[in-house]
């Protein structure tokens, strides 16, 4: 499915002269809020295991006039985040935005009956660790400066369970109270801790493997997952990846300073709230 140029917006500047981190920076949402980021003004320093797989976001940020930092930065390790925010720090001199989009594999295809409390342990609670981890080193660093918005992402499954799920749906509840409890926390030093929940993405990659894995579990077609998923929604159609991307922009900027404690619903109304 290809966007329509609707989709597609002119950089207005939003967060001119904002300093963000974006973690996962090389997945399909990491990549597209990069960019998005980017044409708004702000200055990107991309978080990955590899840098091989951020360089060829830097070189595309750079050649259409951005500025993107790469930086190879274990997201489940408190070391490794805290040195490099110490990094951003020193070479920006202050961090407004942090945004964690690191993939984790959440057993999706099993029933919560067959998972190991290991298995379950880490499909539902190791993305939640490294939200935990990066979203309270970029608080400390916030509230000294009174300002700053940290940023999650999360999926109507956190709402609204279905079955074979592993520990998707538990993940995402976990994150979404977790960002509402830290944003009461934070709040009365000036920093924002907002939610973004988004449908499945059908321009990301990451999906159509999804798809392809749930459609042989229920014995159907790739395409009959796909339209399954879009058929529930308001609009009759998922999010793509621009539009999540716009959506973080907004949230992110300081149009949206009254925003926070709360999980801005991009899902083309998948989940009613």
């Amino acid at each position: 499915m290809s966007f329509t140029t609707s989709h597609q917006i002119h950089g207005l500047k939003l967060l001119d002269k904002k300093i963000a981190v974006i973690y996962g920076a090389a997945g399909g949402v990491g990549t597209a809020v990069a960019k998005a980021f980017a044409r708004e003004g702000a200055m990107i320093f991309l978080a990955g295991r590899t840098e091989n797989s951020l360089n060829p976001i830097a070189r595309e940020i750079s050649d259409s006039g951005g500025v993107a930092d790469v930086s190879k930065v274990d997201a489940l390790s408190p070391d490794s985040v805290e040195a490099h925010l110490q990094r951003v720090v020193s070479k920006a001199g202050k961090l407004d935005i942090s945004f964690n989009l690191i993939g984790t594999n959440v057993a999706m295809g099993s029933r919560l009956t067959e998972l190991s409390d290991q298995r379950f342990t880490d499909a539902a609670f190791n993305r939640v660790r490294s939200y935990f981890i990066t979203m309270t080193a970029a608080a400390r660093i916030m509230e000294k400066q009174g300002r700053g918005v940290i940023l999650g992402l999360t999926a109507p499954n956190a709402r609204l369970p279905r079955p074979n799920m592993g520990g998707f749906s538990v993940q995402g509840a976990g994150i979404e109270a977790l960002c509402r409890q830290l944003a009461f926390e934070v709040g009365p030093r000036g920093v924002r801790v907002v939610c973004l929940r988004t449908g499945g993405t059908p321009d990301n990659p990451v999906l159509h493997a999804v798809f392809t894995h749930l459609a042989k579990l229920r014995g159907t077609s790739f395409q009959a997952i796909a339209d399954s998923e879009t058929q529930i929604t308001a609009l009759k159609r998922a999010p793509l990846l621009p539009e999540v991307a716009n959506a973080a922009v907004l949230i992110a900027s300081d149009y949206a300073s009254a925003i926070t404690a709360t999980t801005a619903n991009a899902s083309c109304g998948e989940l009613v709230d």
